[in-house]
Order: C-alpha cells, then structure tokens, then sequence
C-alpha cells in the first residue's frame, strides 16, 4: 500500500501516515488542530514484511485500510527521558 508521511509542525516526533498525498478530509478536525499544519516527510510503498523503526507495520496498514490514516507519537520512554535530561 503507497501512503504518505508528514510530520507535525507543533509536536515533537508525531507524524501522521496517510493514503492518498496531501488529502486530510478524513482525518478528524481535533486532530488536525492537535499536530497543526502538516509538514511532508515522504512516500513510502507499505507492506506486510516491511520493517519500520518505531511502528508495528500490520497495525499501521490496518489503520490505513481501516479509516484512511495513522498517528505515530513519541514512545513513552522516549518522552520520560526528555523529562529526566532536563
């Protein structure tokens, strides 16, 4: 499946996977206000065996089958560890 990654502008490490480049009519307006005006990253052609490096690859084509769009935020591990390097 080819989708499209962009990146918000106002939080750190969350981007946002979608279908069809630069169409954002089903992604809900919360969330569009949430990650601001999206920034794009790439185009990536997901499949089933393909690695990503924070995702689980099924559960992100899922998403993208399912309602047409994936949030991937920050882990919490990785956010705790901001917390501590402060």
């Amino acid at each position: 499946m080819h989708c499209t990654i962009y990146k918000s502008r106002r939080k750190a490490d969350t981007y946002l996977y979608v279908v069809v480049r630069d169409d954002f009519s089903r992604i809900p307006e919360a969330l569009l206000k949430l990650i601001g005006d999206p920034a794009h990253v790439m185009e990536l052609d997901l499949r089933p065996g393909r690695k990503l490096a924070l995702e689980d690859t099924a559960e992100v084509l899922r998403n993208l089958e399912e309602r047409g769009w994936h949030l991937q935020m920050p882990r919490r591990e990785e956010l705790l560890a901001g917390v501590v390097r402060q």
